[in-house]
C-alpha cells in the first residue's frame, strides 16, 4: 500500500491533518523555518551575485534527521506549509534540507484547516512556486541588510541591543512625527450655541443647534462674537421654515482582513497585535470540540482580501435565511464591495468561520475566554458581510429666527439588517426621535434657554496600536504578517512606550528616529517603504528577478553606512535614577534593561558592580503582611506578584491582586 508524508509547520496541525487523512498518510511538523542565513554574519556574496549563504537553523537537526527518515520511506512527499510567501520558502528550503526529489516531490495549501479543505488540497497539489519563494528571499534579504549594516551603527552610536529595521524604523518615524504634531500644536478657540424651544402641544423641550445665518453656516471663535449672536437670537421670533424626510441606508461591513481584525480587537477587546495574532493563530490551527475532536474553526489569518469562496457565501445565505429570515438577505447583490485601487495579494480569503453554522454559543465550552471572544468578533464580522444593509428614518428641521439658524436632526432604525448581529461602531442615539418626527412647519416654538459653551480644539492623538496599524495599512507600508512584530520590535526595543492604549515616543526611540532620518533618510521615507513592497510584488508575478531588486538596494546602503560610520556623533542617553540607594556605596541605583527586562544598578561601575532586581510597584498592600504588592518575573520571563519584604513574607500570586474588598466597599459607600 502506498505511503504518504505530510510535512506542515506547527506541531499543533498534526493530529488534526492525521485524523482527516487516514492511516496511508504520515503527518509531520518541521516547527517552521528549517533554514536561514547564519546569525554571525550577513549571509551573503555581494561579489558573488547576491548568492545567499542558507544555513540549517541551530536544534534543527534532529528534526531533519526524522523527516529525511520518513520521506525516503514515502512514495509522495507533501510540503503543507502555510499559504503565503513564507510558507512558499519554508516548503522549498525543506525541499532543499531533505534533498527531495522533484518526481514525488508535491505543494499544496489550504486556507482552512478541515476535512474538506485539506483532501481538496491534496488532489490540486502543484510543484512550487518560485517566484514565490524568490519574493519571500528579496524581503528576507532586505531586511537583513537594513538590520545587519544600520543596527551595528546604533550599537556605536547609541548604546548595545539597539536595532534598524526596513519596517520598523518607518513605523517608528510615525510615531515620532505624531509626537511632533502634538508638541507643535497650538489650540484655537471655538464656541458653540445650543437653544431649547418649547413646542406647543408638547411636554418636552426641544433641543437643537446653532448653524448661523439663513444663508451661510457661522464658526463662532470668541466670546465677543458670541455676545453679538446672542443679543439677535434672545428676541428673535422663531418658526419651523423646513421638515425633510428621508431614508438612510447604514451599509453591512467587510469581512475582516489581518489588518482590520487588529484594528476591531484592538478598540472592541483591548487586545494587542501580537495577542490576536496569537490567538487567530489558535482559532486557526485547531480547537478540540467536543464530539467533533480537533478542527480548525476559522480561515487563514494573514490575509489583506475580503474576497471569500462560493461555498462559504451559500452557506451563510442558508443559514442567515434560516435563522434571521428572507428580509435579512442582501438583495441584488454578492454582499461584498469591491476591492479598493491599493495592491491587494489577494491569495486567499478573508478571516472568516470555517463553518457558520458553528456559532459562538455553541463553543464557549471548548475555548477559552480570550479565544471565545475573539471568535465572536469573527463570526458576527462574517456573519454582518453577508447581510442586508440597515436603514434608518431620518428627520432634519430648519428653525429660523432673526436671519438666524437653529437645526436639529433625528433617526430612527427602520430595519435592522445586518445590525441584527454586529454594530460595528456606537450609533448615536436620537433622544428626542419621536419629538422630531412629531415637528411639523406649523408647528409653534418659544425659546425657552440658550446654552453657550466655550471650547478649545485638541491636538491629535497619540497614535494606539489599531490606529498605527491603519496607517501602515493605508499608507501601503508592509504586509498583514508585518503589523503585529512590527510593533511588538518598537515596543521591545524601548522606542515606544505603550500607556494604556496609547504608543509614546520615548528619549532613545528620538534619537534612533533623528539618526535614522540624518545618515539613513531614504529607508524612513514611507514612499521608498511603498516601492519596496511594489517591487516585491512584482517579484512575486515573475516580472522582476530577486536579485536585481537587491544588487541596486545594497550598494546605496552600503555606502550610507559607510558615510554614516565617520560622520555621525556618538549620543549619551542617561540611565533613569531610581530612588534605591546602593547599599554598599550610597549612591542612588539606575535602571537598567536586560534580556529579561528592567533591573537595578550601581552607576559607579565598574569600582561598584551592585545590582538588584528592580521591583515594579502596584500600588496594592500586601493581604498578609501590608507592605507593597510588587511585579517580578519567573526566570523563564513570567509575571508574578510578591511582596516586597520577601522573603520575610511569603505572599505570591500569578493573578494581580486587587485592593482590599474593605476599601471597595467604602469607596463604593462614598
Amino acid at each position: 500500500m502506498a505511503k504518504y508524508l505530510v510535512i506542515v509547520e506547527s506541531p499543533a496541525k498534526v493530529k488534526t491533518i492525521k485524523k482527516f487523512l487516514g492511516s496511508n498518510y504520515e503527518v509531520l511538523a518541521s516547527n517552521g523555518h528549517v533554514r536561514d542565513l547564519p546569525k554571525s554574519q550577513l549571509g551573503f556574496d555581494a561579489e558573488h551575485d547576491y548568492e545567499p549563504k542558507y544555513i540549517t537553523i541551530r536544534g534543527k537537526g534532529d528534526i531533519l534527521a526524522k523527516l529525511r527518515k520518513e520521506a525516503k520511506k514515502a512514495d509522495k512527499v507533501y510540503l503543507a506549509t502555510d499559504p503565503d510567501r513564507e510558507g512558499e520558502a519554508i516548503s522549498w528550503h525543506l525541499s532543499k534540507a531533505l534533498n527531495l526529489d522533484d518526481k514525488k516531490m508535491y505543494r499544496i495549501t489550504f486556507n482552512e484547516i478541515t476535512k474538506t479543505a485539506v483532501k481538496e488540497s491534496i488532489r490540486h497539489a502543484r510543484g512550487i512556486n518560485q517566484d514565490l519563494v524568490d519574493a519571500q528571499q528579496a524581503r528576507r534579504m532586505l531586511d537583513r541588510m537594513v538590520g545587519y549594516r544600520i543596527s551595528p551603527i546604533l550599537w556605536a552610536k547609541v548604546k548595545r541591543g539597539l536595532s534598524a529595521g526596513r519596517v520598523q524604523s518607518v513605523a517608528l518615524r510615525l510615531v515620532a512625527d505624531r509626537e511632533e504634531e502634538i508638541n507643535a500644536f497650538v489650540a484655537e478657540e471655538y464656541w458653540t450655541l445650543e437653544a431649547d424651544f418649547d413646542v406647543q402641544g408638547e411636554k418636552k423641550p426641544l433641543s437643537a443647534k446653532f448653524y448661523g445665518t439663513t444663508t451661510e453656516k457661522l464658526e463662532i471663535h470668541s466670546r465677543e462674537e458670541m455676545d453679538e449672536i446672542l443679543k439677535g437670537v434672545r428676541e428673535a421670533q422663531y418658526a419651523v421654515t423646513e421638515v425633510k424626510n428621508k431614508e438612510r441606508v447604514k451599509k453591512a461591513p467587510q469581512p475582516f482582513t489581518t489588518s482590520t481584525l487588529q484594528q476591531e480587537a484592538s478598540k472592541v477587546l483591548n487586545f494587542s497585535t501580537s495577542k490576536t495574532m496569537r490567538l487567530a493563530q489558535q482559532l486557526y490551527e485547531g480547537i478540540d470540540i467536543e464530539g467533533q475532536g480537533t478542527v480548525g474553526i476559522i480561515t487563514y489569518l494573514r490575509t489583506d482580501s475580503t474576497r471569500i469562496s462560493d461555498e462559504a457565501a451559500e452557506a451563510a445565505a442558508s443559514y442567515i435565511g434560516e435563522t434571521y429570515g428572507e428580509a435579512y438577505l442582501p438583495q441584488g447583490k454578492s454582499g461584498a464591495k469591491k476591492e479598493s485601487d491599493k495592491k491587494i495579494q489577494d491569495a486567499h480569503e478573508a478571516i472568516r468561520p470555517t463553518d457558520i453554522r458553528r456559532t459562538p454559543a455553541s463553543l464557549k465550552e471548548s475555548l477559552s475566554r480570550d479565544q471565545f471572544r475573539l471568535y465572536q468578533l469573527i463570526w458576527k464580522r462574517f456573519t454582518a458581510s453577508r447581510m442586508a444593509d440597515a436603514r434608518y428614518h431620518t428627520t432634519s428641521v430648519k428653525i429660523d429666527g432673526g436671519g438666524y439658524r437653529f437645526t436639529v436632526a433625528a433617526s430612527t432604525v427602520a430595519f435592522d439588517g445586518f445590525m441584527s448581529v454586529y454594530v460595528q461602531d456606537e450609533e448615536e442615539k436620537s433622544k428626542d426621535a419621536t419629538l422630531v418626527k412629531a415637528i411639523g412647519k406649523d408647528s409653534v416654538l418659544t425659546l425657552k434657554d440658550l446654552d453657550d459653551k466655550q471650547h478649545f480644539t485638541q491636538p491629535p492623538a497619540h497614535y494606539t496600536e489599531a490606529a498605527l496599524v491603519k496607517t501602515l495599512e493605508e499608507l501601503g507600508i508592509g504586509r498583514p504578517s508585518t503589523y503585529a512584530p512590527t510593533i511588538s520590535t518598537i515596543i521591545a526595543r524601548r522606542y515606544v512606550a505603550k500607556e494604556g492604549r496609547n504608543l509614546y515616543l520615548t528619549e532613545i526611540g528620538e534619537v534612533v528616529n533623528h539618526m535614522m532620518k540624518q545618515a539613513f533618510p531614504s529607508i524612513v521615507e514611507t514612499d521608498f517603504t511603498v516601492n519596496v513592497e511594489s517591487l516585491l510584488d512584482m517579484v512575486e508575478e515573475g516580472k522582476v528577478g530577486w536579485k536585481t531588486v537587491v544588487s541596486n538596494f545594497y550598494p546605496d546602503l552600503n555606502e550610507a553606512v559607510c558615510r554614516a560610520e565617520e560622520e555621525l556623533q556618538k549620543v549619551q542617553i542617561a540611565d533613569e535614577v531610581s530612588d534605591v540607594v546602593c547599599e554598599q556605596c550610597g549612591k542612588y541605583m539606575v535602571i537598567k534593561y536586560g534580556p529579561h527586562g528592567k533591573f537595578l544598578a550601581c552607576p559607579g561601575f565598574p569600582d561598584c558592580r551592585n545590582t538588584k532586581p528592580y521591583l515594579e510597584k502596584i500600588g496594592v498592600a500586601c493581604p498578609q503582611c501590608g507592605k507593597e504588592i510588587v511585579l517580578r518575573r519567573s526566570t523563564k520571563g513570567r509575571k508574578f506578584y510578591s511582596c516586597e519584604g520577601y522573603p520575610e513574607c511569603d505572599f505570591i500570586s500569578w493573578k494581580k491582586p486587587e485592593a482590599e474588598k474593605k476599601e471597595k466597599e467604602t469607596e463604593n459607600s462614598k
